[in-house]
């Protein structure tokens, strides 16, 4: 089994067919969406292929050291040019394929008008203990 990060995007992903802002939507299409997230969540568990999932807030700051004694330097709430990160489901699965099946399924959400949204997510593979912590800079325990 391989661990697969599925990355949904705000901003900063190529526009989807059904790009209208959630903040457009009405209760009814974002209580429908949530539903379709929560059933395909439900069903993964099921199979043992879901691990985690959350939702993120459009509001954050980028945070750098700015060195010794000295405050980090921000830089936020975030331009409207910047990737943001919506949320992100964890799956682990036996191939990449299944994981790019997942994602598919996924992009399908309904959104405005209970069209599917056809957003793009972004599928990405957690490194494995093989890999080296040089390439991501997080120690892997």
């Amino acid at each position: 089994m391989a661990k697969y990060l599925l990355l949904k995007h705000y901003r900063g992903a190529p526009a989807s067919d059904n790009d209208v802002p959630m903040d457009q939507w009405t209760p009814e299409e974002i209580s429908a969406h949530v539903q379709y997230m929560n059933d395909f969540a439900a069903r993964l568990e099921s199979t043992g292929e879901f691990v985690d999932s959350q939702a993120l807030s459009a509001e954050g700051t980028f945070v750098r050291y700015d060195g010794e004694g000295r405050p980090p330097v921000t830089d936020g709430p975030f331009a409207e040019t910047k990737d943001l990160i919506a949320g992100w489901m964890v799956i682990d699965v036996d191939s990449h394929e299944r994981a790019l099946e997942l994602a598919g399924e996924l992009s399908a959400a309904p959104g405005a008008d209970g069209k599917p949204i056809h957003e793009w997510l972004e599928v990405r593979p957690f490194l494995t203990a093989a890999s080296t912590t040089t390439e991501c800079g997080f120690h892997q325990g």
